[in-house]
């Protein structure tokens, strides 16, 4: 372990044309051993230190069980635990499964059931290989690296379905470093010797790539335990961080700093902040354009799917407002309901499609895709310019998005149809200046129920079933059947009806 203020930085080499991540994580370790690679509560790890206690983790998980191809669902929060365990599975042919540290036991479980998870880190689990938060592998293990592996998939976050239950989005790219997820982190802002500020839920597949990106290429990682507005300032501040990772609510806090505060960090390090996971104002893309400058800004948008993402900065933007980028991997088009592609300027569908490659960006466990021709759509709406820029209105289904987390009313509503005394619900999203929406749920119960649902009772219940983003932050009671006798709900009708001004 080093100390926090070595900013050491190794001579950069070009890595090899493809190699296992496996590899490449031994090469760091050797070339790169006191460049600082992750600081963390204080505390810095550097490559030599992060490649010894990775080896050791892999060689406790073998001895647990895992082998190559299997999943390991990491269920740990922020922290150095979360990044050991990831390259720990890489090391030995695993697939890194992330999940909320938070999950409730009842989703817990259908994960690692979809999964059928070899070992479980985080969390322990009844009848399966599993560690609780904080293990230390034991120290009598060998910490020298372990012959040469691949994992056939090298990630497998999760996402919430329109049927209620999770899924599975198990990538369709092995564990090999290649010149084209090279190119990726640079995009993004990794490079050697250089900080990527993280204070996002490495949980997500944003933060777990722009992390893992930054890994890859030999860069410095500094870690936030949970996204804080003035913390995330100060740490790009006092680390110089060249790049950092954001969503418009984390933007939106921040610039809702009192001015002394705000202004009060040097952010002059910073060459790419780049936001995704949810729409961004307008008037907040202006303002952030103004404190950081157009060049430094950045916009990605794309499924963690990966058939396609597109990218713009900032003075892009500015030339083109409102658009999220032109395609810079896979291509995209936009088609009426009966899969007509439309002209430019009109709305239809997003759909999208990978190119350049033989195999699938990805596989879902637990969902089928929406999929048409060799063209996939994530339930986008939206248009594209004459010059290729792709805009977006709207999402196709009644996806919720707060602070940048897809929630899905049915997942919602089939955790509260599960109290006995409610008799139907819905759930919707109603607007919030801070979150962008807050969840709101409507509930139907018998007015001449001799006990009266408290909702007391019910947080208590869904506390059980559902992470608390998901928990509707309100509610509203009932004696009208909130479906109609084919079970179907018109949500963007309730939507409006508690909106109208």
């Amino acid at each position: 372990m080093t100390d926090s203020s070595d900013t050491s930085s190794p001579d950069t080499t070009e890595p090899p044309a493809e190699q296992s991540f496996a590899a490449r994580f031994y090469q760091l370790a050797a070339e790169f051993g006191s460049t600082p690679a992750l600081t963390f509560d204080g505390r810095t790890y550097d490559y030599a230190e992060l490649g010894q206690l990775t080896n050791l983790l892999a060689r406790h998980f073998l001895d647990l069980g895992v082998k190559q191809g299997d999943f390991v669902t990491i269920a740990e929060p922020n922290g150095v635990q979360f990044i050991t365990s990831t390259i720990a599975c890489w090391k030995i042919g695993a697939i890194p499964q992330p999940v909320s540290a938070r999950l409730p036991g009842m989703e817990l479980e259908s994960i690692i059931e979809l999964a059928d998870s070899r070992l479980v880190v985080g969390v322990e689990v009844e009848g399966r290989a599993s560690l609780p938060l904080g293990f230390e592998p034991p120290e009598e293990l060998d910490d020298s690296p372990l012959p040469d592996c691949v994992s056939p998939s090298w990630k497998a976050p999760t996402s919430g379905g329109s049927t209620g239950r999770p899924k599975l989005i198990v990538s369709g790219d092995p564990s090999v470093y290649s010149a084209t997820l090279a190119g990726l982190g640079t995009l993004l802002g990794a490079a050697a010797g250089e900080t990527m500020a993280m204070p996002g839920p490495l949980y997500h597949n944003g933060p777990f790539i722009w992390t893992c990106s930054t890994l890859f290429a030999g860069g410095h990682v500094a870690l936030l335990p949970r996204f804080n507005a003035e913390a995330t300032l100060q740490l790009v501040a006092e680390t110089k961080a060249s790049a950092v990772y954001l969503v418009p609510t984390m933007m939106q806090r921040m610039w809702k700093l009192a001015d002394d505060i705000k202004y009060g960090y040097d952010l002059s390090s910073l060459t790419r902040a780049v936001h995704l996971a949810e729409p961004c104002p307008p008037w907040l893309k202006e303002a952030w354009i103004e404190w950081i400058g157009a060049d430094n800004l950045w916009e990605l948008y794309g499924g963690t799917e990966g058939q396609m993402f597109t990218f713009l900065s900032g003075t892009e933007w500015l030339e083109h407002r409102g658009s999220v980028g032109k395609p810079v991997s896979g291509e995209v088009k936009i088609c009426d309901e009966d899969g007509k592609e439309l002209a430019a300027g009109e709305t239809g569908d997003v759909w999208m499609r990978w190119v350049g490659r033989d195999t699938p960006t990805y596989r879902y466990i637990g969902a089928e895709a929406d999929s048409r021709d060799g063209w996939e759509c994530l339930g986008d709406i939206g248009h594209m310019d004459e010059d290729g820029y792709l805009y977006l209105s709207d999402r196709k289904g009644d996806m919720i998005l707060v602070g940048g987390a897809n929630i899905y009313p049915a997942e919602i509503e089939a955790a509260i149809n599960a109290h006995p005394q409610v008799q139907s619900c819905a759930v919707i999203g109603l607007p919030d200046e801070d979150k962008g929406n807050l969840v709101h749920a409507i509930v139907q119960v018998d007015p001449d129920d001799s006990k009266a649902l408290d909702q007391r009772e019910l947080l208590a219940f869904l506390a059980e079933r559902l992470v608390r983003y998901k928990i509707p932050q309100s509610f509203e009671w009932t004696d009208q059947p909130m479906r109609d006798d084919a079970g179907k709900v018109r949500r963007s009708s309730l939507q409006q009806e508690r909106t109208k001004q």
